[in-house]
């Protein structure tokens, strides 16, 4: 099994400038403890592309919610984080998870499913000039960040553009996500995204 803690921490003593990042947020409390540890070595743009939120009023207001910390980070800690818009585009997700509605939760669609928006997000991420692209996904105990890494590294080398990978629920990520969460008084969600999970689903 790889650590990629180890794997980004040796990327990163190597860099002799802070290249750019366009990271992947699957919600306002999971990029908390994520920017706040990668905003030493990253120029960071957050990209809040979750087409498997479900219904369209629950994913408006997980992006309100990652907006507005984003906004309140940065007042209160004199930080630069970005933020690019994208399009909902619920209906691609719809079409990846065709015949794997039944699926437990952390199963096939669910890899299909950060296939899909770790993609967009490398396509996203070349075609505006990124150094980088990167994911919150496996600062969630609930993520299997073995199977979020290897989908990375598939993408990065479909795209041409490097991956950062990570483990961020390590060192106590989640726990000081949730203490983030606390201090913004963030909304969190009871459910990771999608409605076919939903019952049994975790943030």
């Amino acid at each position: 099994m790889i650590n990629y803690e180890n794997v980004l921490l040796d990327l990163v003593k190597d860099f002799d400038h802070k290249p750019t990042l366009l990271l992947h947020s699957c919600c306002g409390p999971c990029s908390t403890q994520v920017i706040n540890f990668l905003k030493d070595y990253f120029i960071i743009t957050i990209y809040y592309y979750n087409p498997n939120i479900e219904p369209d009023g629950e994913y408006n207001k997980r992006k309100e919610e990652q907006i507005r910390f984003i906004k309140e980070y940065n007042l209160k800690n004199n930080n630069k984080i970005n933020y690019l818009d994208c399009e909902y585009e619920n209906i691609e997700f719809k079409k990846i998870a065709q015949g794997l509605e039944q699926e437990k939760e952390g199963g096939a669609r669910c890899a299909k499913c950060f296939y899909l928006r770790l993609k967009k997000t490398a396509e996203t991420a070349k075609k505006n000039n990124f150094e980088y692209f990167g994911t919150t996904l496996t600062v969630s105990p609930h993520k299997n960040s073995q199977i979020i890494n290897k989908i990375g590294e598939k993408i990065s080398e479909e795209v041409d553009i490097p991956f950062i990978y990570g483990d961020f629920k390590k060192h106590d990520g989640y726990h000081k996500s949730i203490m983030f969460s606390r201090e913004y008084n963030l909304y969190r969600q009871n459910y990771c995204g999608c409605l076919y999970g939903k019952d049994s689903s975790h943030d």
